[in-house]
C-alpha cells in the first residue's frame, strides 16, 4: 500500500549518501591509488622504511591508574536517613576568616547550600530502599509467569527436560540461596499446574533433601504417594528418605497400590535385616509375579542348595524362556538329571547357544569328550534350522570362556565348528593366525592351540603356519608338544631348514645331543648342501667340546658347499682353538674367491693386531677397505688401530674419508665424536655431534650420545628433543632410562628399561644396562627375571655387548654369563 510513498525516498535516501561520500570521501577511499602503488614496493625498501616512534608526551605513553576508593553504601543510607539541615559552620573554620568573607556567594547567600529541598526530604532512603525491593519481586513474578501459562491452566514446561535444567540449579556445596528458592519456585508451579506428574514430586523432595530439609522432603514425597498412587518411582524415593521402620510401612502401603511391582518387592526385601524376613517377602512376591525372573534369581540365592535345586525346578516351570534359570537347575542337578534339564531348556529355547555349550562341557567334566564334538555340531545345525545366523565372534568368546573354566575339549570344539564360518576362501590363512594372535593376548592358549591345529589341517604345506605354531609352543607350551609338532612340521615341509634347525635346537638344550644329531643327519638328506644346516651341526660339535667332529665337517662343508660364511666359521674355529697358523692359511684361501666378504679381513687384521703385527694388521684393513669401502666396521677397526699406536691424525683422516665415501652414516660420526672426546677436545666433539645431527637427524644412536655430551642441566631437554625426532628408537629410550638413573629416579629409570627392551629385545647393551640398574636397585628376584628373559631373548647385537661376545676368550660362554660379564664393564660415569 505504501511502497509508492516509500520507494522514492529510499531512492532520494541513497543519492544523498552518493553525494555525501563523493564530497567527503571514507580515509580508506582517499588512499586506495596509494594502496595500489604497493604492489610496487619492493622488498628493499619495505625493510628500509623506519619505524614509526611514539609521539605521544609522556604523561599520555604511561599513564597513571586512578585509584578510586567506593564509598560504602551504609555511608549514603546514614546520609539519605537523616533529615537534618546544618546551617552553622564550625568556628574553627572562621578562624582564619576564609569562609566567613563578605562577598556574597559564601554560605551567607539567601540560598544556602545545605538548605536545598533534596537533603531536607524526610525518609527518602527508605523509599528508595523499599522501591528496589519491589522491582527485583516484580521481576521475580515475571520470570515465574514465563513458565507457565496461566490462561489454559497447563504448564508449558518440557517435562523430560526440566528435571536436568534442575539439577544445574540445585547447589551441591553451598550455592546461591537464590538459585535454591528459582528451583523452590519452578517446581512448586510444577506441582501445581500437573500434580500427576511424578518426576515434579521427586525433584522437589531431593531439591528439599539436598538443602538439609529432610523433614520438608519427607512430606513432600508423601504427598506426591498420595496424588501419584500407581508410580513405582514416587512409592521407592518414598520408601528412600524414609527411616527404617516408616519406609517399610511405605513399601507395605505401595505394594497395596501397585501388586505386580518387581522393583518394590526387591526393595521390600532389602529392607529387612533378617535372611528368614527376607525370604518370606520374596515368596510373597513370588505368589503376585510368578514370572518374574529377577525374582526368582533374588530368592534362590537365599536358599541353601537342596532348596535352591527344588525353588528352580518351580522356577523354570513359571519361566520357562529364562536361560540362567535352566542352567542354574542344570549346574545343581546331578549328571543324569542335568542332561534331561538341558533337553527340556533346549525344547523350550531352541535359539540359545549356551544351552549347548553347557551341555557339552557337562559331558566333558563327566569324561565323556567323545559327545562333546557331536553336540557342538548338532548346536551349530540346530540353530540354523531355527533361524539363528551363527555370530563367529560371539562363539569365539564362549570357547575363550570355556577355556578358561578349564573346558579343553568344549573350547576346541567350538572353535573347530565355527572357525572357518563367514570366511573367504583368500583370507582364511591371515584371519585365522589374527585370530590366534588375539586368543593368545586373552590368555585363551587352549583356543589358540585349536585355531593352529585347524590351520595346519587346511594349510598342510605352508611354512609360515608351521613357524608361527612352532613359536608359539615354544613361548606357551612344553618342550614335548614343540618337538611333536615340529616332527610333524618337518614331515609336510622338509625344505624348510629352519624347522630342522628349531627341532635340532630343542633336542640339544635339553640336553639330548645324539637326538639332535640325528635330526640334523634328516636335514642334511632332505637340504643336501644346505649351509645353515652345515653350520648348525658345526655349532652343536663345537658346543659340546667335539672340535674334531666339528673340524671334519667345516672341511666337507668347504669341499661340497663352500660358502663365505663357512669359510668365516672354519676361520674362527681353528683361532678360538689357538690355531693361528691354520687359521690365517684358511683366511687366506677364502679371501681369493671371496675378497668382498668384510668379516674375512676384519678377522684377518684382528689376527694380526691380536699377534702385535700392527703394520700387518694396518695392512689387512687398509686392503679390505679398498674391496669392501662401505663396510662400517672395517673402518672403525682401522681408526682404533692407528689410535691405539697414538697416531691420532691419522686416525681422525680415516674417519673423515670413510664419511666421504659413506655420507649419512651415524656409525661413523658417532666414532668421530667419540675419538675427540677421548682426545679431551672436547669443544670440536660437540662440534662435530652437531654436524652429526644435521646429516643424520633420525639417527637414535647419535642423540643418545648427544644426550651425555651435554652438561648435567641441559640433559633433559636434550632427552626432550631427542623423543621428538626418534620416539621408538631403543638407543634413545635406553639413554633416557639412564637419564633416570643417574638422577636416581628409580620406578621411572625401570619403566623405560623395560619400555626399551620390549621395543628391541635384540639390543644386547639395554639388556645389560637393565641388569647393572637391577643389581644396584632391585631385588634378587628383579635380578633373576631380567636374566632370564635376556637369555629367552638371544641379544645378538649392541657395541658393549658384541665386544664381550666376539671376544674370542668368551666364544663358549652362555647368553647369561655374557649379560653378567658385560654389566661387570658398565661403569655408572652418566
Amino acid at each position: 500500500m505504501y511502497a509508492h510513498v516509500l520507494f522514492p525516498r529510499e531512492q532520494r535516501e541513497k543519492e544523498e549518501i552518493e553525494k555525501y561520500r563523493m564530497e567527503r570521501p571514507k580515509i580508506q577511499q582517499q588512499f586506495s591509488d596509494l594502496k595500489r602503488k604497493l604492489a610496487e614496493v619492493t622488498e628493499e625498501e619495505w625493510l628500509s622504511i623506519p619505524e614509526v616512534g611514539d609521539a605521544r608526551n609522556k604523561r599520555q605513553r604511561n599513564p597513571r591508574y586512578e585509584k578510586l576508593t567506593p564509598v560504602p553504601d551504609s555511608f549514603f543510607a546514614k546520609h539519605l536517613q537523616t533529615g537534618e539541615n546544618h546551617t552553622s559552620v564550625d568556628p574553627r573554620q572562621t578562624q582564619f576568616g576564609g569562609l566567613n568573607t563578605p562577598y556574597p556567594g559564601g554560605l551567607n547567600t539567601p540560598y544556602p547550600g545545605g538548605m536545598t529541598p533534596g537533603l531536607m526530604t524526610p525518609g527518602t532512603g527508605e523509599l528508595d530502599m523499599r522501591k528496589i525491593g519491589q522491582a527485583r519481586n516484580t521481576l521475580m513474578d515475571m520470570r515465574l509467569s514465563q513458565v507457565s501459562d496461566s490462561v489454559s491452566g497447563q504448564t508449558v514446561v518440557d517435562p523430560k527436560g526440566y528435571l536436568t535444567d534442575l539439577n544445574s540449579m540445585i547447589p551441591t556445596h553451598g550455592g546461591d540461596i537464590n538459585d535454591i528458592k528459582k528451583a523452590r519456585l519452578l517446581l512448586k508451579s510444577v506441582r501445581e499446574t500437573n500434580p500427576h506428574h511424578p518426576p515434579a514430586w521427586i525433584a522437589s523432595a531431593r531439591l528439599e533433601e539436598v538443602t538439609g530439609k529432610l523433614q520438608v522432603a519427607r512430606n513432600l514425597i508423601m504427598k506426591g504417594t498420595e496424588m501419584c498412587p500407581k508410580s513405582e518411582d514416587v512409592w521407592l524415593e518414598a520408601a528412600r528418605l524414609q527411616p527404617g521402620d516408616t519406609a517399610k510401612a511405605v513399601v507395605a502401603q505401595a505394594v497395596r497400590h501397585l501388586p505386580q511391582s518387581v522393583r518394590i518387592y526387591i526393595r521390600a526385601a532389602e529392607l529387612e535385616t533378617d535372611i528368614r524376613a527376607k525370604k518370606r517377602v520374596l515368596r510373597k512376591a513370588l505368589e503376585h509375579v510368578p514370572n518374574s525372573v529377577r525374582l526368582w534369581k533374588a530368592a534362590v540365592e537365599l536358599e541353601e542348595p537342596e532348596d535352591a535345586r527344588i525353588m528352580l525346578s518351580r522356577a523354570v516351570e513359571c519361566c520357562p524362556t529364562s536361560v540362567e534359570l535352566w542352567l542354574a537347575l542344570a549346574r545343581l542337578e546331578t549328571y543324569e538329571n542335568a542332561r534331561k534339564v538341558l533337553n527340556k531348556a533346549r525344547e523350550n529355547i531352541p535359539t540359545d547357544r549356551h544351552i549347548w555349550i553347557t551341555a557339552a562341557k557337562l559331558e566333558e567334566a563327566n569324561g565323556n569328550t567323545q559327545m562333546v564334538e557331536k553336540i557342538i555340531d548338532r548346536a551349530i545345525t540346530s540353530l540354523r534350522a531355527n533361524g539363528v545366523e551363527i555370530n563367529r565372534e560371539q562363539w569365539i568368546q564362549d570357547a575363550e570362556e570355556c577355556d578358561r573354566a578349564g573346558s579343553v575339549a568344549t573350547c576346541q570344539a567350538v572353535m573347530r565348528a565355527v572357525i572357518g564360518i563367514g570366511i573367504e576362501e583368500e583370507d582364511r590363512k591371515h584371519t585365522w593366525m589374527e585370530d590366534a594372535d588375539s586368543c593368545v593376548a586373552h590368555n585363551a592358549l587352549e583356543c589358540a592351540r585349536a585355531i593352529y591345529a585347524y590351520a595346519l589341517q587346511v594349510f598342510p604345506s605352508k611354512k609360515s603356519v608351521w613357524l608361527r605354531a612352532a613359536y608359539f609352543e615354544k613361548n606357551h607350551g612344553t618342550r614335548e608338544s614343540l618337538e611333536a609338532l615340529l616332527q610333524r612340521a618337518v614331515a609336510h615341509c622338509p625344505k624348510a631348514e629352519v624347522l630342522w634347525l628349531m627341532g635340532a635346537k630343542s633336542k640339544w638344550l635339553a640336553g639330548d645331543v645324539p637326538a639332535a644329531r640325528s635330526i640334523l643327519a634328516l636335514a642334511f638328506q632332505a637340504n643336501p648342501n644346505s649351509e645353515e644346516i652345515w653350520l648348525a651341526a658345526v655349532k652343536l660339535e663345537s658346543e659340546n667340546n667335539e672340535y674334531e667332529r666339528a673340524r671334519r665337517l667345516l672341511a666337507k662343508a668347504r669341499s661340497s658347499a663352500p660358502t663365505a660364511r663357512v669359510f668365516m666359521k672354519s676361520v674362527k674355529l681353528e683361532w678360538v682353538l689357538g690355531g693361528i697358523e691354520a687359521a690365517q692359511e684358511l683366511c687366506e684361501e677364502a679371501l681369493r674367491p671371496y675378497e668382498d666378504f668384510p668379516k674375512l679381513w676384519m678377522m684377518k687384521g684382528q689376527i694380526e693386531e691380536q699377534e702385535g703385527q700392527m703394520e700387518r694388521a694396518r695392512e689387512a684393513y687398509s686392503q679390505g677397505l679398498k674391496k669392501c669401502p662401505h663396510s662400517t666396521p672395517l673402518w672403525l677397526l682401522l681408526s682404533r688401530l692407528e689410535e691405539k699406536i697414538g697416531q691420532l691424525t691419522r686416525a681422525r683422516a680415516i674417519l673423515e674419508k670413510s664419511r666421504l665415501k659413506n655420507p649419512k652414516n651415524p656409525g661413523l660420526w658417532l666414532e668421530s665424536v667419540r675419538l675427540e672426546y677421548r682426545a679431551g677436545l672436547k669443544n670440536i666433539a660437540n662440534t662435530l655431534m652437531a654436524k652429526a645431527l644435521q646429516e643424520c637427524p633420525n639417527s637414535g644412536i647419535l642423540w643418545s650420545e648427544a644426550i651425555f655430551l651435554e652438561a648435567r642441566p641441559q640433559r633433559k631437554t636434550k632427552s626432550v628433543d631427542a623423543l621428538k625426532k626418534c620416539e621408538h628408537d631403543p638407543h634413545v629410550l635406553l639413554a633416557v632410562a639412564k637419564l633416570f638413573w643417574s638422577e636416581r629416579k628409580i620406578t621411572k629409570a625401570r619403566e623405560w628399561f623395560h619400555r626399551t627392551v620390549k621395543i628391541d629385545s635384540d639390543l644386547g647393551d639395554a639388556w645389560a644396562f637393565f641388569y647393572k640398574f637391577e643389581l644396584q636397585h632391585g631385588t634378587e628376584e628383579q635380578q633373576g627375571e631380567v636374566r632370564k628373559r635376556c637369555e629367552n631373548a638371544e641379544p645378538r647385537h649392541g657395541e658393549l655387548w658384541c665386544a664381550v661376545s666376539k671376544d674370542i676368550a668368551n666364544w663358549q660362554r652362555k647368553i647369561g654369563e655374557i649379560l653378567v660379564l658385560v654389566a661387570g664393564r658398565i661403569k655408572n660415569t652418566f
